[in-house]
């Protein structure tokens, strides 16, 4: 295997890492976790293409290609895929988000050889038969449907095309449906081959394999891999705005958002301990504020979303017609004042339980498998657990306060379904942050 570019292994703080990163000659990139305690290995394939690398007349194609993957290749059926996973008690998945398409399996350690197979003959061997489209494309329609009809679902997505208008990050993950049901085999195939290049793919895995084995592996299987472009991307622009749709519903189902903070930007943990103080957790200051001592909703919770160049922050409520104002109103100010009035014991309690996610996440194959494709896409590096760590311990009221008036300062996102004749104007709600 001449060529390949190995990486040292790096070392993490928790249970033990033994994390080690090749690059093929093709340009693939090959990184293991080995962890000898166990008995099985998740690993899988995560691609550098989701949403945002649509064009408008195409959007949702990476997530039906996605579905198309496993409905047959030039050596195995829909079927047999399934068959041949599930037969060693193995499971095969994948999901598309607007950054990435992962291919993923879990099985026992001594059927590592069979997951590797069957998600390169996937990726480079499926015939997108015209039949199973037809079917697949009716599932997606469905999917989109399922969706539409999940509140607390879809206001997500009318939030993320408020923050986002008119560009490839603004558009649904599902896609939309008018352009789903024409979407051809052509097309699909173009897709692939466009944007699944070895050198934005990352073969990921953790768990009982040895890294030699998996890149033999890998050099094997992918061995019709292209080297692929880079496509590029548009940039990133937060807008901001106003989005309300009047349905019949019990629920107000409202998300207030803000101008957030790219994977890269120095400030990206303090923004994880302020949305975990702001609404990460039971003790969090809106889940005791407006629910515990004020009983106006069932579900309230913050949220950071990152990119490689932007992002957004925000406070999801499903809450009734009457009390949408007094919602509104306590998220407001608390998103006003918290950085001027959270205690160090909030902030260490946040940290807390920052850390405590991090360190349990080590303990599943999967989720350490995951970790390190993305972390690989993303940064291009395994990320030491200890490094993330030492940067969460540094955030202190400073970095918080910081956080708040960089939020704040943003012109605010509001996306609301339900009966909203009582929620106040996007101009009320954007007087009361500022």
């Amino acid at each position: 295997m001449a060529g390949l570019q190995v990486l040292p292994p790096r070392s993490h703080n928790g249970p033990a890492l033994n994390v080690e990163v090749t690059k093929l000659p093709n340009g693939l990139t090959v990184v293991s976790d080995r962890m000898e305690q166990v008995e099985t290995v998740s690993l899988g394939v995560w691609v550098g293409a989701g949403t945002r690398f649509e064009t408008a007349d195409i959007n949702g194609i990476s997530h039906l290609l996605e579905h198309m993957a496993f409905k047959g290749t030039k050596r195995r059926s829909a079927r047999a895929i399934a068959e041949e996973i599930e037969a060693v008690g193995g499971v095969l998945n994948a999901y598309t988000s607007r950054e990435l398409t992962a291919y993923y399996a879990k099985v026992l350690h001594e059927d590592a050889t069979l997951a590797v197979d069957i998600i390169a003959d996937i990726l480079q061997h499926s015939i997108m038969d015209e039949d199973e489209l037809v079917r697949e494309r009716a599932v997606v329609l469905q999917e989109i449907g399922q969706a539409l009809d999940t509140p607390d679902d879809i206001v997500f997505d009318y939030f993320q095309e408020t923050a986002f208008p008119n560009q490839p990050l603004g558009r649904p993950v599902l896609g939309e449906a008018k352009l789903v049901e024409h979407m051809g085999r052509d097309a699909l195939l173009g897709y692939m081959a466009h944007h699944y290049g070895a050198s934005r793919m990352i073969v990921a895995a953790s768990g009982k394999i040895a890294h030699a084995q998996l890149v033999e592996l890998a050099a094997d299987a992918f061995l019709h891999l292209p080297a692929g472009a880079s496509p590029t991307i548009a940039e990133g622009r937060y807008r901001g705005g106003d989005f309300r749709s009047e349905r019949d519903l019990e629920q107000v189902h409202v998300i207030l958002g803000l101008d957030g903070l790219s994977y890269h930007d120095p400030d990206f943990h303090a923004l994880q301990v302020y949305s975990t103080l702001v609404g990460g957790g039971m003790s969090s200051r809106l889940f005791q504020e407006v629910r515990e001592k004020r009983g106006l909703v069932y579900s309230i919770h913050a949220f950071a979303s990152s990119f490689t160049d932007c992002g957004t922050f925000g406070v999801y409520a499903g809450t009734s017609e009457a009390d949408v104002p007094e919602v509104v109103r306590v998220v407001c100010d608390e998103l006003r004042s918290v950085g001027e009035t959270a205690s160090e014991e909030e902030i260490s309690r946040a940290r807390a339980q920052l850390k405590a996610s991090i360190l349990m996440s080590l303990e599943s194959t999967g989720a350490r498998s995951e970790q390190l494709g993305q972390q690989l896409l993303v940064f291009g590096r395994p990320i030491p657990t200890s490094e993330t760590i030492k940067l969460i311990e540094a955030v202190d009221k400073a970095a918080i306060a910081r956080i708040a008036t960089r939020l704040t300062a943003s012109r605010p996102t509001l996306a609301a379904l339900g009966p909203i004749s009582r929620l106040e104007s996007y101009e009320s709600v954007a007087r009361r942050l500022n």
